[in-house]
């Protein structure tokens, strides 16, 4: 030690607690010295079980460690231990490893286990100071940094909880017709939905929305569709009509660079027609028994851009054994082996290929042939909704 170096750089430490990690008392009370002369409180504890009780009981803004305890004096292994325990349980806990026995190789190790920097023995008063100055600033910030991805997480948490509570919890069972759905988001919240309303026992709205872009915005405009469609669906409304209700308020409340692509349908039974209307979105795959299909294009352009467009509706058959898939962009464009997409081809042919199937299993193949088609994770939300004629 130098004693007559200044400690005149510290930062202000009013307040500031240090834990000493030292089993030798006389240079614990030396450090304890020092940094009661700069404005730190501290504790002295004398052994890694000792350390991790301080901890436990009061947070500490910084630890100074010795690398060396009873267990074995020289190797510091027992030190290192202790700092990756220590880093373990608090990943912003300011860490400085002190030793006699020093040597770039073990300064090297105990950062990359996550000591914040090293100061051999004997140390430099001024250089002490102004490292554990420095190293509490940085644990500052990595704290200031860590609640704030916290909060944000919980803050997503929380959207997510609502955005999920916008679909359906389960799908109403109807005479005539079974249908299946899946979503799933590419982030904590979604910018796709899809929602089953049903009128009787017979007849049902069917819709799916995805909105552009990913995150909070998306998911912020996808509940302003889902108030939309709830606001005005009614068991008359024509789907055309419906479109252009939804449309006028996406207008009145347009954001630049924010649409819906829109996909909405009325299936009844008892008639046996499907009345729709497609704003922009992926055409449906409508199958028939024999194999024959039909994608559903009639409808108008994306939603949010456009106030006075049209929004025409088509009306077509829909009986026993047909199949429908109402689908998102990011069922068709999950990516395969040299960026392949997976396509809407295939998906036309599995559908036609399990046009036998019930809406549940027809969902569980489409779901497994992507999986097994994709060599990366989902770039983008994906829905899907089946309803099949019975």
């Amino acid at each position: 030690m130098n004693p007559s170096a200044r400690a005149t750089d510290a930062l202000p430490a009013a307040g500031l607690r240090v834990l000493i990690a030292e089993d030798q008392p006389d240079v614990s009370e030396a450090l304890r010295l020092l940094l009661k002369g700069a404005g730190y409180a501290t504790e002295w504890a004398n052994s890694p079980p000792r350390v991790l009780d301080a901890l436990a009981r009061a947070p500490f803004d910084a630890v100074l460690l010795d690398l060396n305890y009873t267990r074995d004096t020289t190797s510091a292994e027992e030190g290192l231990e202790l700092i990756a325990r220590l880093r373990e349980l608090d990943r912003t806990l300011p860490m400085i490893a002190m030793t006699a026995w020093g040597s770039i190789e073990i300064a090297v190790e105990a950062m990359r286990r996550g000591a914040g920097d090293f100061v051999p023995k004997p140390w430099d008063n001024t250089r002490l100071l102004s490292t554990l100055g420095k190293q509490i600033e940085i644990g500052r910030q990595a704290r200031k940094e860590d609640d704030r991805l916290r909060r944000e997480r919980a803050e997503h948490e929380e959207a997510r909880e609502i955005q999920k509570s916008l679909l359906p919890k389960s799908l109403p069972e109807f005479t005539g017709m079974e249908m299946a759905a899946d979503w799933l988001p590419n982030r904590v919240v979604a910018g796709d939905y899809y929602d089953v309303l049903k009128f009787s026992d017979t007849r049902a709205a069917v819709c799916v929305a995805d909105v552009s872009g990913k995150g909070l915005p998306a998911a912020l405009l996808v509940s302003t569709v889902q108030a939309s469609v709830r606001a005005f669906v009614h068991e008359t409304v024509s789907a055309g009509a419906l479109c252009q209700r939804v449309n006028a308020i996406l207008c009145s409340n347009h954001l630049e660079g924010r649409f819906v692509t829109f996909f909405f349908g009325l299936v009844d039974r008892e008639s046996g027609t499907l009345s729709y209307s497609n704003a922009g979105h992926n055409a449906p795959v409508l199958v028939r028994p024999d194999g024959s299909l039909l994608r559903l294009r009639e409808g108008g352009p994306i939603l949010g851009e456009f106030p006075d467009a049209p929004y025409e509706q088509a009306t077509v058959p829909f009986g026993a054994g047909d199949r429908l898939l109402i689908f998102t962009d990011g069922v068709s464009e999950a990516h395969g082996p040299g960026d392949a997409e997976f396509g809407e081809q295939r998906l036309e042919a599995l559908v036609r290929d399990a046009r036998g199937a019930s809406a549940a299993e027809l969902r569980r193949r489409i779901l497994s042939a992507v999986h097994e088609f994709r060599d990366r994770p989902l770039e983008d939300d994906a829905t899907l909704l089946i309803v099949a004629g019975l």
